[in-house]
């Protein structure tokens, strides 16, 4: 692989003698199992190898430069910018993201936790010295690191607000966080803001589903309506815990609109079944509340005997994006072909309720299905799941869209 291959050769340069293995099991743990973006475990198995020998490497020199001119991934840079937007952090891993801008256009930031870093603060303006570029999806973004230096400025950065370009998205459309969208859409819900930082708060929907909104106090933006419809330019999308959602800043232009939106509360994803979560298989519930127990207690009505519930929480991947789904016991019977009573048989015969989990995910994970249901909070909830069976003809279009050809 070309990052492990960069590491093994940036060593050498280095006269460091390592074990390829080595290297490889420690950065495929940082990206696998702990999903550490893969330059950033690129450089902390660096760190580690020339830390462990007691080699310095070499200070990095940056340079000043506009947002217009960041165009290739890994190169320290020195920018002055402003604090356009924060967005809610996408993992634990990350304590602040958000986008930057100068009078040259924006780009997404990224704070690493482990910087050690003071927040940035919406709407001020900085001299961000050491910064790390970086590229995903075809964006660029820069990263906060240790070695980055913070210094607020006395004076505002003027920056261009509006993006670049924005593209009109349906609610289905969104496939990931700094996306600049625009999206027509009827304000379905409306909720409590949830901190002062936030104006209103509720949910958009359109044909395809629904998402989460926010609009920050700070926009100057009038409030949206439960019940109308609007088109929404220059959205920004975010993600938190596997969810998306849209803010509306001092850029986003709302425009309301007559025309008639109806709302899909379903959603309809065909793809691969790709992880069974914990949780899973055979469980027990309260037989009051009929929340799922831990270790024999329920959260509302402490230690109780619990009754027997079939269930599976999974994830579907349709190659864009990667929706929770949760199936309910008559579901599941029907998927794996066993009947709880027969479950909880095998479970008692092999002292252990695992062997229920291992079938479902021998029966479900890798396979091909589609799914229909409501959307709620993370989860969609099946209400139909049916295995797709490809045909010769399918499987040489698909290798021939993966191929590229």
């Amino acid at each position: 692989m070309e990052d492990i291959e960069q590491i093994i050769s940036r060593l050498s340069e280095l006269g460091v003698d390592v074990n390829i293995e080595d290297v490889e099991n420690r950065y495929r743990l940082l990206v696998d199992k702990f999903q550490v973006p893969p330059r950033e475990a690129q450089r902390s198995v660096l760190n580690f190898y020339l830390k462990e020998k007691g080699i310095a490497l070499p200070s990095r020199k940056s340079e000043q430069v506009k947002i217009n001119q960041i165009r290739e991934p890994g190169r320290w840079v020195d920018l002055e910018a402003k604090v356009l937007s924060l967005f809610e952090s996408p993992s634990p891993a990350i304590s602040q993201a958000g986008i930057l801008g100068d009078d040259t256009g924006n780009i997404r930031f990224v704070k690493w936790a482990k910087s050690g870093q003071p927040d940035l603060v919406e709407g001020k303006s900085y001299l961000l010295k050491n910064l790390v570029t970086d590229e995903f999806q075809g964006r660029f973004s820069v990263k906060i690191n240790r070695s980055t230096e913070i210094a607020e400025l006395d004076r505002e950065i003027e920056s261009v607000v509006l993006p670049q370009s924005s593209a009109d998205y349906r609610v289905v459309d969104i496939s990931g966080p700094g996306q600049w969208i625009n999206l027509r859409a009827k304000v379905v819900q409306l909720w409590e803001p949830s901190s002062e930082s936030i104006q209103q708060q509720g949910l958009l929907g359109d044909e395809t589903g629904v998402v989460r909104f926010v609009k920050w106090a700070k926009s100057g933006q009038p409030d949206l309506v439960e019940g109308k419809s609007y088109l929404l330019k220059n959205l920004v999308t975010d993600e938190f815990q596997g969810r998306f959602s849209v803010k509306i800043n001092r850029s986003t232009v709302i425009e309301e609109t007559d025309e008639p939106i109806e709302v899909s509360l379903n959603r309809r994803i065909t793809g691969a079944i790709v992880d069974i979560q914990k949780g899973s298989g055979l469980i027990k519930r309260c037989p009051t509340c009929r929340r799922p127990l831990s270790k024999g207690m329920c959260t509302d009505h402490g230690k109780v005997e619990g009754v027997y519930d079939l269930r599976v929480k999974a994830v579907i991947d349709d190659g864009l994006v990667a929706q929770d789904i949760l199936i309910n016991r008559e579901r599941v019977e029907e998927l794996i072909g066993l009947t709880m009573e027969q479950a909880k048989e095998m479970a008692i015969e092999a002292l252990d309720h695992e062997v229920v989990l291992a079938l479902i995910e021998e029966k479900l994970i890798g396979r091909y299905f589609e799914v229909t249901g409501p959307v709620r909070d993370r989860y969609l909830l099946v209400d139909s799941i049916n295995e797709m069976t490809f045909s010769d003809d399918d499987v040489s279009l698909l290798v021939s869209r993966a191929e590229g050809l």
